[in-house]
């Protein structure tokens, strides 16, 4: 299998390939659905063995120029994770930041976090996943007044996108590290809750592990079709299967049955909606584009708070930057990526949280879904700029 990255210049090529896309069940990396196909803009591609011989002289044929971006997708997943299958599982006090954990070794990481940090961390569950796992949140934050505001973080909505979880951790770790020592930590974690969702999806990220590298859905069945699955950042109750999200199950934007049909997604939703007084910021991490995003993404208008979360995103990626010079570009996220319906971030800020981001971490298509994990640690670092920058901003009254 391989990535390539076309770039459509024109109409008629543009047409050409989201024909080809969907004539060939291709599985597309950026944008997520060949809808999103349009001129001037990346187009990754995955493009599987048996598929190559048919797309790849088609392209030519049609003068469309291509790049390889990834010439062998196997060797890149092994490239991935260094090639350890079964890499020897340290303590929990050595527990490594810089690698991907499976499901199972994110979890006794949670448990020990909550009964080694019990004075800062209280696990709980928020429902049970289609598959009956438990949907575990930390809550993080000093017990110093019965009241204060929070910040809901979740990870891994899309099960291939492992920095996202890779980032929820790095951020309690560091949170837990530099409490004693950071001044600006120790606000954070004294004024503010912090919940903590590591692996949203956790059955496909499970089979994300376990079967399929390239897994983006949730694991539901679908009684009609021999597809598995709903795009769980289409299924929110916000302009439903409208634009940007498709009523196919086999897609890999399908919105789902019915909103909120996912388990994950109505535990999350049911959650939020209980603490939407409580909860001011909603972060969400995803892979791959470098950007910082906020709503609208179902339609092109400004929000009503429009100055306050702008300022907020322009100084984020300022700090971001500020560690290794990585660009992020932000904005409202259809104009700034494309327009889609029925997401979380769209949700959370219908629903009365003021400050709603989606992040779309490192990179921009070298390594894709497969960032090395010796990347992890600069990513994190930067990101944590960021994340720390938005919170600060909250704490301070912004008119």
């Amino acid at each position: 299998d391989k990535v390539i990255r076309v770039v459509p210049e024109s109409e008629r090529e543009t047409q050409i390939l989201r024909a080809a896309f969907n004539r060939l069940k291709v599985d597309l990396w950026q944008p997520s659905s060949p809808l999103h196909v349009v001129a001037g803009a990346v187009a990754d591609v995955r493009v599987p063995r048996n598929t190559t011989r048919s797309l790849l002289p088609f392209l030519q044929q049609a003068n469309i120029p291509y790049t390889i971006l990834i010439s062998d997708l196997q060797q890149a997943i092994e490239n991935q994770t260094g090639g350890r299958s079964h890499r020897n599982r340290r303590s929990l006090s050595g527990y490594n930041y810089e690698v991907y954990h499976s499901l199972e070794e994110i979890e006794d990481w949670m448990h020990y976090l909550n009964r080694t940090y019990s004075d800062l961390v209280h696990m709980f569950s928020v429902g049970k996943s289609y598959e009956g796992r438990p949907l575990y949140v930390l809550k993080l934050g000093k017990r110093s007044r019965p009241y204060k505001k929070a910040v809901w973080i979740d990870c891994g909505i899309h099960a291939r996108e492992w920095i996202g979880p890779a980032f929820c951790q790095w951020f309690v770790k560091e949170a837990l590290q530099t409490y004693q020592t950071d001044p600006d930590m120790r606000k954070m974690l004294t004024q503010l809750y912090f919940y903590i969702m590591p692996v949203f999806n956790v059955d496909g990220y499970h089979f994300s592990w376990t079967y399929d590298r390239f897994w983006r859905k949730t694991r539901s069945k679908n009684m009609r079709f021999h597809c598995h699955g709903v795009d769980a950042n289409r299924n929110w109750k916000v302009k439903w299967c409208d634009e940007g999200a498709s009523l196919h199950p086999c897609d890999d934007t399908y919105c789902g049955p019915f909103p909120e049909s996912e388990p994950e997604v109505k535990a999350v939703a049911h959650f939020l909606r209980k603490h939407r007084k409580q909860i001011k910021a909603y972060l969400s991490f995803h892979a791959y584009a470098q950007m910082l995003l906020y709503p609208y993404s179902y339609k092109y208008a400004t929000i009503p708070n429009f100055n306050c979360v702008e300022s907020a995103a322009y100084n984020a990626v300022n700090a971001l930057q500020s560690a290794y010079g990585v660009r992020y570009r932000y904005g409202p996220a259809s104009s700034t990526l494309y327009v889609s319906s029925g997401s979380s971030m769209d949700w959370a800020y219908k629903n009365g949280i003021p400050y709603a981001f989606a992040f779309e971490l490192r990179d921009t298509g070298h390594f894709g879904f497969l960032l090395p994990e010796t990347l992890i640690k600069p990513t994190c670092t930067e990101t944590m700029l960021a994340v720390k920058n938005i919170t600060l901003h909250l704490l301070k009254k912004c008119h």
